[in-house]
């Protein structure tokens, strides 16, 4: 899928109509007066909405006699989808990366490690900048 396609299925996608009518159309195709009826907008607002989402690809609408049933089209979904798997996978490297560090947190008992002593000069302005911080803990 091109840029361009990507953009305008994500611009599709964008409208909460537009998602109400894919979800609907999930369970098979369905005609304008019937896609029509859950909102309170006119057949026409309803036909535009439905241009939109033919524009894209992500419905086609037949001819059967006077009636013209929509369907959803998969094969958009699925490229959206793709693109957003990569993000997924940044996504579930990044939460086993959490998972690793809380992990090596807790077993240090919430302290950080560190690999060098901090200067007086680091110190003191943590001090300054952090009062709450220097002051011990009651017990």
């Amino acid at each position: 899928m091109d840029e361009d396609q990507l953009n305008d299925t994500f611009a599709a996608l964008a409208d909460p109509t537009r998602r109400a009518i894919l979800a609907r159309l999930m369970g098979g195709e369905a005609t304008v007066t019937e896609l029509a009826e859950p909102f309170a907008m006119t057949l026409p607002a309803v036909s535009k909405h439905l241009k939109v989402l033919e524009k894209v690809g992500l419905i086609t609408r037949g001819r059967e006699a006077q009636w013209r049933p929509c369907r959803l089209e998969a094969d958009p979904l699925r490229e959206v989808a793709d693109w957003l798997d990569g993000y997924r996978r940044f996504w579930e490297r990044s939460q086993e990366r959490y998972g690793a560090w809380t992990t090596t947190c807790a077993r240090r008992g919430g302290r950080r490690r560190r690999t060098t002593q901090p200067t007086a000069e680091q110190s003191a302005r943590r001090k300054t900048q952090h009062p709450e911080r220097s002051t011990p803990c009651p017990t």
